[in-house]
């Protein structure tokens, strides 16, 4: 950690930042719920977030900030967790992992397919005690089947800061399709951060219930489908689609095993060197082969209110058979078209498990799980001047790729 931030976090104590106006509502405004855009910005002029580099607005999204990658990785042998009293850097120690140190630095460097690797991220986190984080890995990370999740100091979960932490963040990436080249600065997950009264304090479910969603949807239609949306333990029901509504026929893509290097921060790659064509059978099923990775979409679309976010979750626990999406955040906005009517299909991330499993069109594949925001952005995602590669989308791979 620099001098400069180490100075932040000693003398911007928590004493400090709990005897300003913002514990009051008085600059944070009395709403509860995920922050937007404009009051992560408010964080950052806070001193609640700090980083090594300056925080660019590129990172800000709708409902959430971009996390980048620091200077170095360490390549472990398996995942882990640091647990009450331990920081994620003695772990490593323990681990005799500190010796396993890669730079990022220029150029970067190539994580391999199948490793895993932990990195410390620019930033850093000073937060009060009614706000707490949420992180997953961005929609494009989650489309190269990268996968990684966020680890704090002292931590017995995965991509959850809790209230009150200070300290610094950390990635766990390992690929899992392809090796990928990456570098310093590297954006392969995200944060929300969420506001709590005291009476959410010891609460873990923050959804909405399912009067509140079709309610929702009755005034702002959630899902492109005649009649009551489908609902199922307090989120929407979401349908893989393997029909051949699309006019090529491809009905999604099947990751190659043995591909060239990717860059993450390059695009324009070809699709032929990376995937294969997954084209709609007469009896529209598809049979996923055991470890193999998937991009398909669902066969609804589906549009996110300006004052809602949203994220996919399993449908069921029991349902163990395949993963869907490793990247689950929607932002307000997403897939908002004109007339009122979604425009956008949940692109969806699919791996199987120990045996093949059939997989049939309409099947239920996932649930949109939506939580109120604070206020609403003052930016959407979709709207100009935000860094939004998916509004519209169909069946669609992550930005890398020339889609023809």
């Amino acid at each position: 950690m620099s001098a400069e931030l180490l100075s932040l976090f000693t003398c911007a104590g928590r004493d400090s930042l709990r005897s300003t106006p913002l514990f009051g509502g008085h600059d944070f405004g009395t709403q509860f719920g995920l922050l937007p855009r404009q009051k992560i910005e408010f964080m950052v002029r806070r001193k609640m977030i700090l980083a090594e580099n300056d925080i660019e607005e590129k990172q800000l999204q709708p409902a959430s900030l971009d996390l980048r990658l620091g200077d170095w990785a360490y390549r472990v042998r398996a995942s882990f967790l640091p647990g009450p009293g331990h920081a994620v850097m003695d772990r490593l120690q323990a681990l005799e992992s500190r010796d396993e140190k890669i730079s990022l630095k220029d150029s970067g460097a190539v994580l391999e397919r199948g490793c895993v690797y932990v990195i410390p991220l620019q930033e850093y986190l000073h937060l009060p005690d009614s706000i707490f984080g949420v992180a997953n890995p961005k929609s494009s990370t989650g489309r190269l089947d990268i996968f990684t999740r966020l680890s704090t100091d002292n931590s017995e979960v995965f991509d959850r800061v809790g209230r009150g932490y200070n300290g610094r963040l950390y990635a766990e990436v390992s690929p899992r399709s392809f090796s990928v080249r990456v570098r310093s600065g590297t954006k392969l997950n995200q944060i929300r951060f969420r506001r709590l009264n005291s009476q959410q304090l010891e609460r873990s479910d923050f959804g909405l219930d399912e009067k509140e969603l079709r309610a929702r949807h009755k005034n702002f239609r959630l899902v492109d489908l005649d009649g009551e949306p489908e609902l199922r333990r307090g989120g929407l029901v979401l349908r893989v689609g393997l029909s051949t509504e699309p006019a090529d026929g491809i009905i999604g893509y099947k990751a190659q095993k043995h591909a060239d290097i990717l860059d993450v921060d390059r695009d324009g790659y070809n699709i032929a060197d990376y995937w294969g064509e997954i084209r709609a059978r007469r009896d529209k099923r598809l049979i996923l082969d055991p470890d193999e990775f998937y991009i398909l979409a669902s066969r609804e679309r589906l549009q996110i209110p300006p004052d809602l976010a949203a994220e996919m979750v399993p449908i069921d626990p029991s349902m163990g058979e395949f993963r869907v999406h490793y990247a689950g955040f929607f932002d307000p906005g997403f897939g908002a078209g004109g007339m009122g009517r979604p425009i956008a299909r949940a692109v969806l991330e699919v791996r199987s498990y120990e045996v093949p499993f059939f997989l049939e069109d309409g099947q239920v594949i996932g649930r949109l799980v939506y939580e109120k925001m604070a206020e609403a952005p003052e930016l959407l995602y979709g709207e100009k001047g935000s860094t939004s590669n998916y509004q519209g989308q169909g069946l669609k791979l992550s930005k890398h790729f020339r889609m023809e």
